[in-house]
Protein backbone atom coordinates (compact mmCIF):
# COMPACT_ATOMS: atom_id res chain seq x y z
CA UNK A 1 0.00 0.00 0.00
CA UNK A 2 2.18 2.77 -1.19
CA UNK A 3 0.45 5.28 -2.44
CA UNK A 4 -1.61 6.81 0.34
CA UNK A 5 -2.82 10.11 -0.76
CA UNK A 6 -4.14 12.85 2.17
CA UNK A 7 -6.54 14.76 0.38
CA UNK A 8 -8.87 17.56 2.08
CA UNK A 9 -12.86 16.63 1.18
CA UNK A 10 -15.58 18.78 0.74
CA UNK A 11 -19.60 18.25 1.22
CA UNK A 12 -19.88 16.45 -2.13
CA UNK A 13 -18.11 13.14 -0.25
CA UNK A 14 -20.38 13.98 2.77
CA UNK A 15 -22.00 10.38 2.73
CA UNK A 16 -18.42 8.42 2.71
CA UNK A 17 -17.37 10.78 5.84
CA UNK A 18 -20.54 9.73 7.68
CA UNK A 19 -20.01 6.29 6.52
CA UNK A 20 -16.00 5.80 7.84
CA UNK A 21 -16.76 7.79 10.77
CA UNK A 22 -19.33 5.85 11.85
CA UNK A 23 -18.05 2.67 10.85
CA UNK A 24 -14.44 3.84 12.91
CA UNK A 25 -15.94 5.33 15.65
CA UNK A 26 -17.69 1.90 16.24
CA UNK A 27 -14.59 -0.39 15.65
CA UNK A 28 -12.41 1.38 18.21
CA UNK A 29 -15.33 2.05 21.17
CA UNK A 30 -18.06 -0.50 20.75
CA UNK A 31 -16.37 -2.74 22.51
CA UNK A 32 -16.33 -0.51 25.70
CA UNK A 33 -19.96 0.69 25.26
CA UNK A 34 -23.26 -0.05 25.40
CA UNK A 35 -25.31 -0.19 22.28
CA UNK A 36 -27.29 2.53 23.09
CA UNK A 37 -25.08 4.78 24.01
CA UNK A 38 -23.02 4.51 21.17
CA UNK A 39 -26.54 4.18 18.88
CA UNK A 40 -27.20 7.79 20.30
CA UNK A 41 -23.42 9.24 19.70
CA UNK A 42 -23.38 7.92 16.35
CA UNK A 43 -27.14 9.09 14.91
CA UNK A 44 -26.09 12.80 16.88
CA UNK A 45 -22.31 13.25 15.84
CA UNK A 46 -22.62 11.94 12.32
CA UNK A 47 -25.97 12.91 11.20
CA UNK A 48 -25.25 14.16 7.23
CA UNK A 49 -26.90 17.34 8.56
CA UNK A 50 -24.34 17.31 11.48
CA UNK A 51 -21.24 16.90 9.30
CA UNK A 52 -22.58 19.01 6.39
CA UNK A 53 -22.09 22.23 9.06
CA UNK A 54 -18.65 20.99 10.12
CA UNK A 55 -17.68 20.39 7.08
CA UNK A 56 -18.47 23.73 5.88
CA UNK A 57 -17.28 25.33 8.71
CA UNK A 58 -14.29 27.64 7.71
CA UNK A 59 -12.53 27.08 10.95
CA UNK A 60 -12.80 23.25 11.04
CA UNK A 61 -10.87 20.74 8.21
CA UNK A 62 -11.92 17.29 6.96
CA UNK A 63 -8.94 14.97 5.32
CA UNK A 64 -9.48 11.55 3.62
CA UNK A 65 -6.64 8.93 3.40
CA UNK A 66 -6.86 7.55 0.19
CA UNK A 67 -5.47 4.32 -1.43
CA UNK A 68 -7.07 4.58 -5.07
CA UNK A 69 -10.78 4.83 -4.70
CA UNK A 70 -10.56 2.98 -0.83
CA UNK A 71 -10.70 5.68 2.56
CA UNK A 72 -8.30 4.24 4.72
CA UNK A 73 -8.96 6.67 7.13
CA UNK A 74 -9.81 10.64 8.07
CA UNK A 75 -8.71 13.35 9.94
CA UNK A 76 -10.50 16.36 11.41
CA UNK A 77 -9.12 19.52 12.60
CA UNK A 78 -10.70 23.03 14.36
CA UNK A 79 -9.24 26.41 14.60
CA UNK A 80 -10.07 29.11 16.50
CA UNK A 81 -13.81 29.46 17.82
CA UNK A 82 -14.21 25.76 16.24
CA UNK A 83 -12.02 24.27 18.44
CA UNK A 84 -14.25 22.01 21.36
CA UNK A 85 -12.80 23.67 24.60
CA UNK A 86 -9.93 25.71 24.20
CA UNK A 87 -10.94 28.40 21.82
CA UNK A 88 -7.34 29.67 21.31
CA UNK A 89 -6.63 31.09 17.96
CA UNK A 90 -3.00 30.54 18.43
CA UNK A 91 -4.01 26.58 18.68
CA UNK A 92 -4.95 23.86 16.40
CA UNK A 93 -7.05 20.67 17.82
CA UNK A 94 -6.84 17.90 16.36
CA UNK A 95 -10.81 16.37 17.02
CA UNK A 96 -10.03 12.99 14.97
CA UNK A 97 -7.92 10.74 14.06
CA UNK A 98 -9.89 7.48 12.85
CA UNK A 99 -8.22 4.91 10.94
CA UNK A 100 -10.20 1.60 9.56
CA UNK A 101 -9.06 -1.42 11.62
CA UNK A 102 -7.69 -3.41 8.69
CA UNK A 103 -5.68 -0.56 7.86
CA UNK A 104 -3.54 -0.38 11.55
CA UNK A 105 -0.10 -1.11 10.93
CA UNK A 106 0.60 1.03 7.80
CA UNK A 107 1.11 4.42 9.47
CA UNK A 108 -2.05 6.12 7.85
CA UNK A 109 -2.49 7.77 11.42
CA UNK A 110 1.01 9.07 11.10
CA UNK A 111 0.42 10.39 7.89
CA UNK A 112 -3.05 11.93 8.65
CA UNK A 113 -0.98 13.44 12.18
CA UNK A 114 1.43 15.00 9.64
CA UNK A 115 -1.12 17.04 7.75
CA UNK A 116 -2.46 18.47 10.90
CA UNK A 117 1.33 18.99 12.15
CA UNK A 118 2.08 20.71 8.67
CA UNK A 119 -1.22 22.77 8.95
CA UNK A 120 -0.23 24.30 12.75
CA UNK A 121 3.22 25.03 11.53
CA UNK A 122 1.87 26.58 8.23
CA UNK A 123 -0.44 28.72 9.67
CA UNK A 124 2.58 29.89 12.35
CA UNK A 125 0.33 28.62 15.45
CA UNK A 126 2.40 28.41 19.13
CA UNK A 127 0.37 24.46 20.03
CA UNK A 128 -2.13 21.56 18.65
CA UNK A 129 -4.10 20.00 21.33
CA UNK A 130 -6.18 17.05 21.46
CA UNK A 131 -8.63 15.12 24.06
CA UNK A 132 -7.99 11.18 24.14
CA UNK A 133 -9.72 8.52 26.41
CA UNK A 134 -8.11 7.62 29.01
CA UNK A 135 -8.88 3.55 28.37
CA UNK A 136 -7.25 4.43 24.48
CA UNK A 137 -3.95 3.31 25.68
CA UNK A 138 -3.13 2.70 21.52
CA UNK A 139 -4.14 6.45 21.52
CA UNK A 140 -2.63 7.45 23.83
CA UNK A 141 1.13 5.58 22.98
CA UNK A 142 0.53 6.96 19.13
CA UNK A 143 0.11 10.42 20.64
CA UNK A 144 3.08 10.52 23.54
CA UNK A 145 5.57 9.12 20.48
CA UNK A 146 4.36 12.56 19.15
CA UNK A 147 5.80 14.08 21.54
CA UNK A 148 2.18 15.12 22.84
CA UNK A 149 2.32 15.66 26.88
CA UNK A 150 -0.85 15.52 29.31
CA UNK A 151 -2.00 18.94 30.42
CA UNK A 152 -5.64 18.34 32.03
CA UNK A 153 -8.39 16.22 31.80
CA UNK A 154 -12.22 16.74 30.86
CA UNK A 155 -15.40 14.53 30.62
CA UNK A 156 -16.60 13.04 27.46
CA UNK A 157 -20.49 11.99 27.53
CA UNK A 158 -21.08 9.39 25.09
CA UNK A 159 -24.78 8.23 25.37
CA UNK A 160 -25.59 8.81 29.28
CA UNK A 161 -21.76 7.72 29.88
CA UNK A 162 -19.43 10.41 31.24
CA UNK A 163 -15.80 9.14 30.49
CA UNK A 164 -12.54 11.10 30.73
CA UNK A 165 -10.61 12.37 28.27
CA UNK A 166 -6.96 13.29 28.81
CA UNK A 167 -6.19 16.99 27.47
CA UNK A 168 -2.69 16.34 25.41
CA UNK A 169 -0.65 19.30 23.91
CA UNK A 170 2.41 19.56 21.48
CA UNK A 171 4.10 23.02 21.86
CA UNK A 172 5.32 23.81 18.55
CA UNK A 173 6.82 27.56 19.43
Amino acid sequence: MQNIEIRRIGLTEIEDLKQISSKTFTETFAGYNSEENMKTYLDQKFAIEKLSQEISNLNSRFYFAKNNDTILGYLKINFAESQTELKDKNALEIERIYVLKEFHGLKVGQLLYNEALKTATESDLNYIWLGVWEENHKALNFYKKNGFVEFDKHIFILGNDKQTDLLMKLTLK
